[in-house]
């Protein structure tokens, strides 16, 4: 298909998978919503699912997204019907420093503009119902407060889609008695709220409803847990949501099928698309081909133990993402700041970074493979790499447990540019190899938990809980939630709390210094060093750079 026939009306690229039309609610010409029904029989016997993600985030780009989209379009090109599941893209990032979250060159999902903004409006929905809680909690406690709830002790915060540092905390109900009860509060990004992470862990309506329900929002002078049900508002929530359960179909560059839903970041969330999404890949695809956010010791983990944990479903194999300047940056060699030109030496040819480097990579294949997935590692290609870093850095994934490797080039070429990596990933998917274990069981204790997921994930020595956590720790125990998985909020760019730790840190103290319970969602959430819920925008943001033309396009994203 030329990109002059690109693309493709929604109708038809539904007709292409026998999607039934009656559950197609179109969005325009381009964009549909799904019925999230569609996803509720077990998957196929046969689906494939591809699990991709790579080594820890750098300045310089991985493209781990460029690829989920690649290998989709590559796989359709020998012959296999493959459906693309991706996390739709928060505004805080678009109007920050990351910017969009569609891919790009030739493999990007349409229309790129409209994904990268409001999309079918799922993240003001879930923002409303999210904000709707908080309106409710003051709003009982300022009216006899009839369930005793303690200002002091309600643990839900406000959200909005801007990275905003000046709302990270604050003080509401000021100006008198009419405006509520004074407490300290706090907004968080839309991604990173409890309701995203519902809305990407729910099979259905009813189950959306019922998670809604058992939101911990505080508890009472009594020491009492209050629930949104408590509170009579989750059925008003669940109505707000009730069109963003179903998935959003777009389209590759290539007129391939892309489904996306939910958007939870993957150092502060699950940092996975939604479960229904990937059931409904799994009834009209043969491989479904999913991202998980940043490194696999973010995004990998949290795919592992929470996502497959609840929706059942187990990948087969594993893409891990990386680049040439990606494993020379990781030898802690060049100075690199996010926002900043790249250094003139990180495209000259370093074997011995690269190879210094590798250790991040090496480390993350240890992982995957100890967890029973199979690794094919993507060596995505640039204008700067010589053959030598390339032929070494296949060397070194070889070496370091990957069953294959394989240089990519579907930024340049789109789907044919990725042949090579799909051709590998269908050997590792079809040789059965995969024997997919948890990190640990359900009855472990809290600590056990997060030492479990330290030890083999970030490569910890040790877990310290600071004070504030101990204290936390026993209480979310007393409460019942000690058999819940984990999902640690830690940063992104090493894999160990440490921003600054490139490579492969081992042997240190991994701190905990706070807990948070999801009840809705099902998880406890432990904050790791100094990672922030609501980011904020840097010197030079990319919203500066965005504006709408004589025409009415968008440019800059």
């Amino acid at each position: 298909m030329s990109p002059a026939t690109l693309p493709r009306p929604i109708q038809d690229v539904a007709a292409a998978l026998d999607l039934p039309q009656e559950a197609l609610v179109p969005y325009g010409r381009h964009k549909a919503k799904l019925d999230h029904r569609l996803g509720a029989k077990d998957p196929r016997p046969g689906v494939r699912t591809v699990l991709v993600t790579a080594v820890n985030p750098t300045p310089a780009g991985e493209g781990k997204t460029v690829h989920t989209i690649g290998l989709s379009m590559a796989l359709c090109r020998i012959g296999k019907r493959a459906i693309a599941t991706l996390r739709q893209p928060s505004m805080g990032p678009i109007f920050g420093i990351k910017g969009g979250g569609s891919g790009g060159g030739a493999a990007q999902v349409l229309p790129r503009d409209e994904v990268n903004l409001h999309l079918t409006g799922d993240f003001h929905a879930v923002a409303a119902a999210n904000n709707l809680l908080a309106a409710a909690i003051d709003t009982s406690m300022v009216l006899d407060n009839p369930l005793q709830l303690d200002p002091e002790r309600v643990t839900w915060r406000r959200v909005l889609d801007v990275n905003d540092r000046a709302l990270r905390e604050g003080r509401t109900g000021l100006g008198g008695t009419a405006n509520g009860i004074p407490r300290d509060g706090a907004f968080d990004i839309t991604a990173a709220s409890e309701i995203m992470a519902i809305l990407a862990l729910a099979r259905d309506l009813g189950d959306l409803r019922k998670r809604l329900g058992a939101i911990a929002v505080g508890t009472s002078f009594g020491g009492a847990l209050v629930r949104a049900e408590d509170l009579g508002v989750a059925g008003a929530m669940c109505a707000v949501l009730r069109d963003a359960i179903d998935p959003t179909l777009v389209q590759t560059s290539e007129g391939t099928p892309v489904l996306m839903h939910a958007g939870p970041f993957a150092n502060i969330a699950q940092g996975n698309c939604s479960i229904v999404a990937d059931r409904i890949a799994a009834q009209y695809g043969e491989y479904i081909v999913t991202e998980a956010g940043f490194g696999a010791d973010m995004g990998a983990e949290k795919y592992l133990n929470v996502k497959c944990r609840i929706s059942g479903m187990r990948p087969d194999v594993a893409v891990v993402v990386t680049t040439v300047r990606a494993l020379k940056f990781h030898s802690g060699r060049f100075a690199v700041k996010p926002g900043s030109p790249l250094p003139a030496d990180l495209g000259e040819e370093n074997l011995e970074a690269l190879e210094q480097g590798s250790s991040n990579l090496a480390a993350h294949l240890a992982t995957l493979r100890k967890a029973g997935i199979p690794c094919v590692v993507a060596i995505n290609r640039f204008p700067t790499d010589t053959e030598a870093e390339i032929a070494l850095a296949k060397r070194l994934a070889l070496a370091a447990g990957a069953r294959a490797a394989a240089t990519s080039e579907v930024f340049a070429k789109g789907g044919a540019g990725g042949i090579e990596l799909a051709e590998a990933v269908v050997a590792a998917a079809e040789s059965g190899e995969a024997k997919v274990r948890l990190t640990y069981p359900d009855e472990a204790s809290i600590a056990d938990k997060v030492r479990a997921v330290a030890e083999l994930h970030y490569g910890a020595g040790s877990v310290v809980f600071e004070p504030r956590a101990v204290e936390q720790l026993g209480r979310i125990e007393a409460q019942g939630f000690g058999l819940l998985p984990l999902c640690i909020a830690k940063t992104q760019y090493s894999r160990s709390h440490d921003p600054k730790q490139l490579g492969a840190p081992t042997g240190y103290e991994f701190p905990i210094r706070e807990l948070r319970v999801y009840a809705g969602a099902g998880f406890v959430v432990p904050l790791a060093g100094q990672i922030l819920t609501m980011p904020g925008m840097g010197r030079t943001p990319a919203y500066r750079g965005i504006d709408v033309d004589a025409q009415g396009n968008i440019v800059g994203i």
